[in-house]
Formats: structure tokens, sequence, C-alpha cells
């Protein structure tokens, strides 16, 4: 890269192309020194602050990489921005009911993530939702707000349904939902041994459909949910005892990630006709919740890919009151409490995973002395020759195209004889030392041709990031969501390669090749050279939703090191919290090894070797020493 070309590089360049400030919400940019800051809030403004020094304070306190980061201020703002928004939607419309939003556990379960959301939460009466008895007990002690709701999904057998009615008996606004036919029965039958009449919803089976990575969660065939016919059968049976006054809200869910408010709207639209029908049978409802959905803008597209959304936070809470209010008011009907179960939106933004790359591997073929072939040579192999030395900015696509066929001419020669092992090695190397070249002058290229491009991608280099895809972003690898990544520091210069990354697992999937873009999805990411004895730091950014729960053990790699981060009154960094990630020793209890039998019996095996001579008794503890430090160590590659 010329010299005069690194010095036009700006900041602003480096936002462009990494699109930071089209998916970061405000939460992310990139300071003067080329370092991605994360934005917190404080006394009504912002305080940018450094990932790269919040890296360095954590190192100083003796953590390494990788670290997820989290970020409490940023989880307090999203509570804040929702609830703030649908105040403002109902204000707007006139709407005479209240929004509660309530948090699903399933999306982050962690013990501070839960914590925090009850904490910040409160001011708005933000409640929990559980769809498991663990959650359940999580939420009956972290929610100790009367006003919030919390609300009950998921199979249920009749210990969570005591649990569920007994906390009632406390004051707790708890709405058990049914979400299969079966449940009714179980419910009222706890219910009357109990002495409690309980809160009852219903999940509907809605018609509305949403396309992309969640569609099993909606339409006819969903999974969870009541059908016409078995909501009304529902009615029937509590009309039959005289409980139809415990019938309080409908509820649904199309999926965590709904990338069109269109079926925003229609799937609304259709609950709102259940809901005022329902009403109309005499349950007594009052609550409307519309469960999750509320999108992240994960590539700042702002469009309907699975990965985006075409509609902010404003018209997502105004399309939804708006909606449910004309079905009330054209039935004469109260304005219901609303419900979300925005989980994915609520936490997404507040993680953070940085992590170090070890090495890369680049193609560059090897640059030693090619001899010219002679006049006797295969003719292909002469004009690959040419090839070479003819190239030029101008002919990248047709001396590209030359290059491939002259190519394949001599490995057919080869196949029919008319070419030896040595010729053909000759005419490869060849071939790709014109691909280099082409490469080379690709990248000086503002527009390249889109063949060029491709093979840039296809030949990119791979850089080793010391981290598990399996274990921190297992839905990259399983359903192939994309994520925001990006070097966070030397963001002043010009990235002058393009590569993706492998992680240090022994797994062909443990890697990342697709990436962000406004236009499509892209196969590499811009990327800096490495300096010798230098870091290399990249984040990848919104995982704070599902990544940490699902993450596995995939060659023993553990949990990473976690901190959590807030600025203090003085709007200085406070490192809150540090949770040590997986020792060895950890995760091989996790698989039912017993670290302390492994010791023993390499202990065994050391001394075996002293007594046949192999090992002296100061090596064998040495030994022995290395292997027991070994298992108390990080999972991760330690410097």
């Amino acid at each position: 890269m010329k010299a005069e070309a690194l010095e036009r590089w700006t900041v602003q360049q480096a936002a462009e192309l990494y699109h930071i400030r089209a998916w970061s919400a405000g939460f992310f940019d990139i300071n003067d020194k080329g370092e991605v800051v994360v934005k917190l809030p404080h006394n009504g403004d912002t305080v940018d602050v450094s990932l790269m020094e919040v890296v360095a304070g954590i190192k100083e306190r003796g953590m390494g990489l990788p670290v997820l980061l989290r970020f409490r201020d940023i989880l307090d703002r999203t509570i804040q921005r929702i609830n703030d928004s649908f105040a403002e939607a109902i204000q707007q419309a006139g709407y005479r009911g209240r929004y509660r939003g309530v948090y699903p556990i399933k999306v982050n379960q962690q013990q501070q993530v839960v914590e925090e959301i009850a904490q910040f939460g409160r001011r708005y009466h933000h409640g929990l939702e559980a769809g498991s008895k663990a959650e359940l007990l999580i939420a009956l002690a972290y929610m100790q707000d009367p006003e919030a709701y919390i609300v009950c999904n998921g199979y249920k057998d009749a210990e969570f349904i005591d649990l569920a009615l007994s906390s009632l008996k406390m004051g707790a606004q708890t709405l058990i939902v049914l979400e299969m036919p079966s449940e009714l029965d179980l419910v009222l039958e706890r219910a009357a041994r109990l002495g409690v009449r309980p809160r009852l919803g219903v999940r509907l089976k809605l018609s509305s459909r949403v396309p992309g990575k969640w569609t099993e969660s909606s339409g006819d065939r969903s999974t969870f949910g009541l059908t016409m016919a078995e909501t009304i059968r529902v009615v029937d049976a509590l009309r039959a005892k005289d409980m139809l006054d415990c019938l309080q809200m409908v509820h649904y869910h199309l999926g965590s990630q709904i990338p069109n408010i269109g079926a925003v709207r229609a799937a609304a639209q259709e609950a709102a006709r259940v809901y005022c029908d329902l009403a109309r049978e005499g349950a007594a409802m009052g609550i409307f919740d519309v469960g999750g959905g509320l999108a992240v803008d994960y590539d700042g597209s702002r469009s309907n890919f699975p990965g985006s959304r075409n509609y902010d936070l404003k018209e997502y809470c105004a399309d939804i009151v708006e909606t449910i209010m004309n079905a009330c008011d054209k039935h004469r009907l109260p304005h219901p409490d609303i419900i979300s179960e925005s989980g994915r939106f609520l936490v997404s933004y507040s993680s953070v995973l940085v992590f170090n790359i070890l090495d890369v591997d680049r193609f560059e073929p090897e640059e030693e002395e090619v001899a010219e072939p002679g006049p006797e040579a295969h003719p292909s192999l002469r004009e690959l020759w040419d090839i070479h030395r003819q190239i030029s900015p101008k002919n990248l696509q047709e001396c590209f195209n030359d290059a491939i066929y002259h190519r394949d001419q001599i490995r057919t020669a080869f196949l029919h004889n008319g070419v030896t092992l040595r010729q053909r090695a000759h005419g490869e190397t060849l071939f790709w030392r014109v691909v280099a070249r082409i490469l080379r002058e690709c990248r000086e290229l503002k527009h390249p041709p889109p063949d060029l491009v491709e093979l840039q991608e296809t030949l990119g280099d791979i850089y080793f990031g010391n981290f598990s895809v399996f274990q921190s972003l297992p839905d990259s690898w399983a359903i192939g969501q994309l994520f925001p990544i990006m070097p966070i520091h030397r963001l002043h210069e010009r990235p002058t390669r393009q590569g993706s990354f492998s992680d240090i697992t022994c797994d062909c999937d443990g890697k990342i090749d697709h990436f962000i873009d406004p236009h499509d999805v892209k196969r590499t990411l811009p990327l800096h050279e490495l300096r010798p004895g230098e870091d290399y730091l990249c984040g990848v950014f919104l995982v704070g939703a599902y990544q940490e729960t699902l993450g596995d053990l995939h060659n023993l790699f553990g949990d990473t090191n976690i901190v959590s981060v807030k600025l203090d009154a003085d709007g200085r960094i406070d490192f809150t919290s540090e949770v040590k990630g997986d020792s060895v020793a950890d995760v091989l209890g996790y698989v039912e090894y017993d670290p302390k039998d492994l010791i023993a019996m390499f202990r065994d095996r050391a001394e075996r070797a002293v007594r046949e001579g192999r090992l002296t008794p100061t090596e064998r503890r040495e030994i022995v020493e290395s292997y027991a430090a070994g298992i108390q160590g990080y999972t991760y590659f330690e410097p």
C-alpha cells in the first residue's frame, strides 16, 4: 500500500467501512485515535469509553482474553428506551391502558443480567417471563415489584403450577399462559386444592407468519399455542365452572426477530380480533401480550433481511398501540394493558466479545525464481509466462480468464500424457503467480471487477482468533446468524487485507466467514496486517441475547472471562464484577472427570517412568507440577 494512500485514510472512512453507526443504535463509535468506543449515558450526556482502555484495565487486574464485556449502562438505557417509546405512543394515541414489559429469562439467564433487569426495570414495573420451572424460581426470587407481571409460559407440571398459584397468594402479578389444551384441567385442579382463583392467558396460534430463521414460532403449525377451536373450548370449560373471570390475557409469539413491520401489524390485528371476541364471550380480559419479536438491526441495513428490520422502535410501539386501540374502540371495550417480551432487543447491545488474534494464514505463492519455459514447452506454459509479464490495472479480468483457460489446458494435457508432472507443477506455479499479482493490483482499485472481488474473498487470509465459535457464538455456527465484527483499534489505518476468522477448536465449522453488509453478505472482512510482538484485537458486538447460555463445550473450551463495566458518579470506568472463565478443571468436571483422579493417574505414570529410568525424580516433579497447573489454567490460549 502506498504511503500517500495510508495518509488519506480517515476514521470516518473506517466508520463507513464497518457500518458501525448503522448497527450500533448510538452505543458504539470510533474515536480520533482509531479505537472503538462505547458511548455510555452519564448525567444526561454520554461519555466515550475506549474498549482498548477497558481491555488494558482488565489485563492490569490479571485477567486475559478472550473476555465478554457487559455494559450495565447500556442495559439500563435499552430498558428506558422501550418503556419511554411505548409511553410516548400511548400518550400520542390517547390510549387508556398501560405498558408493562416483561423480560424472557431464556434470552440470557445469567444472574447478573436478570438482577440488573429487575433493578433497572423497577421504575417502569418491568417484569419477567419464565418458560420453565427453574426460570420461575428465578423470577419469584428476583421480581419483588408488586405491580410488575410474571408471565408463565412453556410446559407446566403440577409443581410449576403450584409455585405460580402460590405466588398469587403472596401478592405477585402472576399470569399462567395456557400453551396446550391439556393444561387447563391441571391448572384448575391445582387451583382448587390451593384455594386460589388463577389468572390465565391463552397463547394463540395465529395464521400470521414471519419469514427467516425463526419462522417455526409462527403460523398454523407453530409448535406452541391453541388453535381457535381449542381457545373456544377453554372458554366453554371456564364458563361451565363459573370461572370466565380468570381468563384475562391473550398472548402470541411470532419469533424473537421479526424483520418486517407488516408482520407485526398483521399479527396484532388478528390477535386483537380474538381478544375482543373473548371479551364479548364474557372473559374478564384486560391484558394483551404481543410476545417477543422486536428485532435488532444486526447489519444496519434497515431492511426486511432476517438479520435486520425495516422499522424503528417508535414505529413498532405506535403500530401495536394503534392496532389494539382501534379494535377495542370498534367494539367499545376498555383498552388493555400491553405486555411485550422483547428480550433480544433489551440485552443484545449490552455485551461485546473481545478476542485477540494468534496468527494468520495468508495465500502467498512462493517467491523463488521461476524459470522461463523453453521453446519446446507446452504452449499454455508459454502463455502463462507471457500473461504474468503483461498484467496491468486495465486488463486484470482478461488476464484472469486467460490464466484459468491455460491452467486447465495444462491439466488436460497431463491426463493425456502431453506434459510431465514437473511441467504441470511449473504451470501451476506460474498460474498462482498470476493470481497473486492480479490480487495485488485489485487492492489498488476502487471498483475491481466482480469476479475478482469473489476471487479476493475465496483466497482471503485466515485470522486465527483466541475464542470458540461453539462456546461464545453458537448461533453463528448453528443458524448462520450474522453479528457485527470489526477490529477495535488501528482504525485510523487503512486495512490492507481481506480475511475470515478461524477459532482455536479442531473443527472445520469453527469459523466465521460471513459478515454483515448493507447490500449483501460478505465472505471476508477488511483487516490489518499483524505486527510482530503486538496484539491485534477484534470485537463481536450485539451478542447479549442467547449466546452465553446456548454455548457448548466443543473441544472443552469453557466460558470466557466476564467483566461488567459501568460509569461511576464521576464518569470513570468502574469494573463492577469480574467472573473468571472456566478452568480446565471446571470443564473436565462438566463431562464427569475428577481432576484429582487425573492428577493421581498421571503421577503414577510419571513414577513408572522414574522406575524405568526414563525420568529423574526432579523431572518427574516438574512434569507433574506442570500437569497440575494446566488443569487449573484457563481453557483458552494463554501467553
